[in-house]
């Protein structure tokens, strides 16, 4: 359940700063007519998210009735996942320090053609960071417990993001966003390396990849499956009392460079992931 609320609070958290910069921009400019645009663009985004997120479970426990096709459909959206959550964590950092200025660019193109061009501006800032976490949250709770649980985390994980970043807007509450993106950055890294590993899983039970058998490890001895010990390495990193040779392989193979990347200094002075905080509406104007 941790890794699902890491993964609510890391999207929910850069969904919400694109949108206090877009509120933050109309509201200084005077233009807050435009707003409802704004928010409609956002709630058509949420809602096509969550209906992604139904699509792929419906795909998976209704359309696929044999189980190595929903075997197969699991491991393939586990690597597309792997994949978003990498391009997403080095985007941002790469990113970060010209994003709001694009994004003020890009609002004010759209007040120029007419309020559909604002709200399909919003729409699309918003929509990449759901669509993740709907893809995203899919492949995490793939190996974990059944339930409700996974989703309450995501949901509250969400639900803080929203909080942190109205503090942030409403008030004089500052976060080391720097700070912030590079442990959660790091947490995920490992998380998707979890979800490789078991993308390779199903990869190996439904007779893509041999050595489903061949096993790298067993410490099911020492770690007790039904510990709560085991259920939160499991539920977050994906790391079971047993393991192939090769779930083994391609967790060490992404998680330990990609990692090392990831927090290798950058040369010169580090990018922070956020040029500035939205300020409050009542702020002067810089």
């Amino acid at each position: 359940m941790l890794a699902t609320y890491l993964i609510g609070l890391r999207e929910g958290l850069e969904a919400t700063l694109v949108v206090s910069i877009l509120v933050a921009f109309l509201v200084k400019s005077g233009r807050k007519d435009r707003l409802v645009q704004v928010w409609s663009g956002v709630g058509l985004a949420v809602a096509l998210s969550v209906f992604f997120g139904w699509l792929l479970s419906y795909t998976s426990t209704t359309l696929l009735q044999k189980y190595e096709h929903r075997e197969l459909f699991e491991a393939v959206t586990s690597i597309l996942a792997v994949g978003f959550v990498t391009w997403m964590i080095f985007w941002m950092r790469r990113a970060a320090r010209s994003i709001a200025g694009e994004l003020r660019g890009k609002l004010q193109d759209a007040l120029a053609v007419g309020s559909l061009a604002v709200a399909v501006m919003a729409f699309l800032a918003v929509i990449r960071e759901g669509l993740e976490t709907s893809l995203i949250f899919y492949s995490a709770v793939q190996g974990a417990s059944s339930g409700s649980g996974p989703l309450v985390s995501l949901c509250a994980g969400i639900a803080s993001s929203v909080v942190i970043g109205w503090l942030m807007y409403a008030t004089a509450v500052r976060i080391n966003l720097t700070l912030f993106f590079t442990w959660t950055g790091g947490l995920l890294i490992l998380v998707a390396a979890g979800i490789l590993k078991y993308g390779v899983h199903d990869f190996q039970e439904a007779n893509v990849l041999p050595g489903l058998n061949t096993l790298a490890y067993d410490v099911s001895g020492v770690l007790d499956p039904s510990a709560w010990y085991t259920a939160l390495l499991t539920g977050m990193f994906n790391i079971t009392p047993t393991a192939s040779v090769l779930e083994t392989a391609a967790w060490a193979a992404y998680g330990i460079p990609v990692l090392a990347i990831f927090l290798w200094p950058a040369r010169g002075k580090a990018p922070a992931p956020v040029t500035e905080t939205p300020a409050p509406a009542s702020a002067p104007q810089q």
